[in-house]
């Protein structure tokens, strides 16, 4: 009741309620730049510390000398300047010794033995004001209030700093800041009430109590000025790590080529959206894009050009999505597409904005490219009930598309799982085939058209599965390709014949296909190299055969390996001749050894006229190059008779001979049998 009685009939209200105003303010201030501190290490921690003390000591000493300012004592007063300035000090310093102490997270009751440490400076500071304050008069103390003064700005201080830095509850930071105001001016009400002054009436001079009161106004603007710097500090420092966060989270979620949604904020996205389409009944659509020809970009005009034509596609997809519509790029050249629709007809026409728009010619600088694209769509919930099922089925659908020339459009079908498990047991079936001995090899003959005699032999691969049978190789290559099992296999298939044919007596030739994948993957030439070396078989009776839609993919490299292979002393074959891009540069750029015409055009060359003049262009092509032609796939004599007309030089197919295992060709002389065959035919 004393210190009550002492606020009320002791002091000027107004400048109590002024210090107060100060003492919340800046208490709020403090406990905000503890908090930035507490969340920094290192220099950030102890700058923002300083900043704490700063603001923390300059209001608790705004607070102190408003409050003596509003205290009448009956006498008159005047002040010591330097023991005030030594109280702002000890205010700052012990208060930044607190705060550095309570930061302390290697002691396990740190915050408060710091909050303890805020309170004593907050006492030293107040006592050492007090000395400062001159009075005209007799001053007694009561020393159970100053003792019970300073347990309070210590308790209080210790349990206001533990809220602030352990914020072991909801409200924990408004707590410390109400507690450190009540420690405050507990100390500083209980201390005052501690003084007892008697005046003596032979002193009349002293400060004029119009000037304390406007001196009390000037230092609350001055401590408001300060906090205000601390709080300006402190939202400068919110801002920046706003803005942080938001470029984090920006960087995070879209894409940073094309600014689209990336495959995480994807997820998000198709995640809320089968929920919401769980709640409301509704469909929702997952569309995989993967573009077709983007690859011919890179490779031709560069990865500038390519990145250019992703931005151009990104802002088509981006302009076109609208309500219920989301568009992203979840990597490389796919992107992808999710749609909330009632009506099939919704789906429908964004499907169609999304084909028409990327098949839209692309202008990158100085010439304009088509990419294309393969779609495939799974709906929820028809085609699954999750994130993972319906991006699986939706990718199936693409590949889907993507193999079949007629439509760039698949939408997802149950059957397609059942074809994608079969591939997926057949792939793992292919991986272990060459351990199991499942792997053969069969050879076909290849003939001289003008003589029938034998002039090699092409080793063709075959896979006896132990469950399936024989399995073609139109079947099983794709997928070796695709899973890499190719270049193990590749590099078995080479062995194995250069080993075979290294056996053989009569010094044919053997013909060995090469993969695409061999040339992306593998150091072809020391393979050969290698292989030729460990079987003994002498580079002239290798020939390697290559598609020249391997040379395309990678130009400059592919011409490198073979000129490293043809300097072993093997001869190069292009297969398939005149159903890819049958170039003549490509002729030109690299000496083939020999051209292989594909089986498609003699199949057709006894009605087809344009068979037939392909077929003689493509033999005047050769003999104008010095190259030798082998045509596949002869079936017939006639097609033969065709083949001598036109001064064909080698043949291959049924007709000539079938492939056969390395035992028939051995036990019966391939030769021979070949010239067996076309007696039997001729008779």
């Amino acid at each position: 009741m004393r210190v009550i009685s002492c606020i009320v009939t002791e002091h000027n209200l107004w400048l109590v309620l002024l210090a107060a105003l100060m003492c919340v303010t800046g208490c709020w201030v403090t406990i905000g730049l503890l908090d930035r501190a507490r969340k920094t290490v290192g220099v950030q921690m102890r700058g923002w510390l300083f900043l704490t003390a700063v603001a923390a000591g300059s209001s608790i000493w705004c607070t102190h000398f408003i409050a003596m300012l509003a205290y009448r004592p009956g006498a008159p007063i005047t002040f010591d300047p330097a023991l005030t300035m030594i109280s702002l000090v000890i205010a700052m310093v012990g208060t930044g010794a607190g705060f550095g102490l309570a930061l302390d997270k290697s002691r396990g009751l740190a915050p408060e033995w710091g909050g303890c440490l805020v309170g004593l400076a907050i006492s030293a500071m107040h006592y050492t004001g007090m000395m400062a304050y001159h009075v005209a008069g007799i001053v007694e103390w009561d020393g159970s209030y100053v003792i019970a003064s300073l347990v309070i700005s210590a308790a209080f201080s210790a349990v206001a700093i533990g809220q602030a830095v352990r914020r072991p509850y909801r409200w924990s930071h408004y707590l410390g800041i109400g507690l450190l105001v009540l420690a405050i001016v507990g100390l500083h009400f209980t201390a005052m009430t501690a003084v007892a002054v008697t005046p003596l009436s032979f002193i009349t001079t002293g400060t004029n109590p119009d000037i304390l009161e406007a001196m009390a106004v000037a230092v609350a603007v001055v401590g408001l000025i300060v906090a205000a710097t601390g709080f300006a500090s402190y939202l400068i420092d919110e801002r920046g790590r706003l803005e942080s966060f938001e470029r984090l989270q920006h960087l995070a979620l879209n894409d940073a080529l094309t600014g689209l949604a990336n495959r995480v904020s994807f997820n998000d996205r198709l995640d809320h959206e089968i929920e919401r389409a769980r709640e409301e009944e509704t469909m929702t659509a997952v569309i995989v894009i993967d573009l077709d020809r983007f690859k011919e970009i890179n490779d031709f005009r560069g990865h500038a050009a390519g990145d250019q034509a992703l931005k151009i596609i990104a802002r088509r997809l981006a302009k076109l999505a609208g309500d219920g519509e989301f568009v992203a790029r979840l990597g490389g050249d796919e992107f992808a597409a999710i749609k909330r629709f009632k009506d099939q007809n919704d789906l429908l026409g964004l499907v169609s904005r999304l084909e028409k728009s990327l098949f839209e010619p692309l202008r990158i600088d100085d010439f304009e490219a088509v990419t294309g694209a393969s779609i495939g769509v799974a709906v929820y919930p028809r085609d699954g009930a999750d994130r993972e099922r319906l991006v699986s089925n939706a990718d199936l659908a693409m590949y889907r598309a993507k193999n079949d020339v007629t439509r760039a459009v698949c939408f997802y079908e149950s059957a397609m799982d059942e074809t994608a498990r079969a591939r997926r047991a057949l792939a793992t079936d292919l991986r272990q085939a060459a351990e199991r001995g499942e792997l053969s090899l069969h050879y076909q003959v290849q003939t001289s058209v003008a003589t029938g005699a034998t002039c090699g032999y092409e080793a063709l691969l075959r896979w006896t599965h132990p469950v399936r049978g024989m399995i073609p190789p139109a079947e099983f290559i794709p997928i070796a390709e695709e899973n890499g099992s190719i270049l193990a296999i590749g590099e078995w298939v080479l062995r194995t014949a250069c080993r075979q044919a290294a056996s053989w007596d009569n010094g044919h030739k053997i013909a060995v296909n090469l993969s695409p994948v061999q040339f992306a993957h593998a150091d072809l030439a020391k393979l050969v190299h290698q292989i030729l070396v460990e079987t003994g078989l002498s580079p002239k009776r290798l020939e390697l055969e290559l598609t020249e839609s391997t040379i395309v993919a990678d130009k400059v490299r592919t011409l490198h390996v073979l000129r490293q292979i043809k300097a072993l002393g093997v001869t190069i074959a292009i297969d398939d001749f005149g159903t890819g891009y049958s170039s003549l540069d490509t002729l030109r750029s690299f000496p083939f050894d020999k051209i292989k015409l594909d089986r498609s055009f003699m199949a057709d060359v006894e009605r087809s006229p344009q068979a037939k003049a392909i077929i003689r262009a493509v033999l005047t092509l050769g003999r104008s190059l010095d190259i030798p032609v082998l045509a596949e796939g002869v079936e017939t004599r006639v097609q033969l008779s065709i083949l001598q007309v036109e001064g064909c030089n080698e043949a291959q197919g049924y007709f000539l001979g079938r492939p056969k295992p390395i035992d028939q060709i051995q036990s019966t002389g391939a030769a021979a049998v070949v010239l067996a065959e076309l007696d039997q035919s001729a008779a």
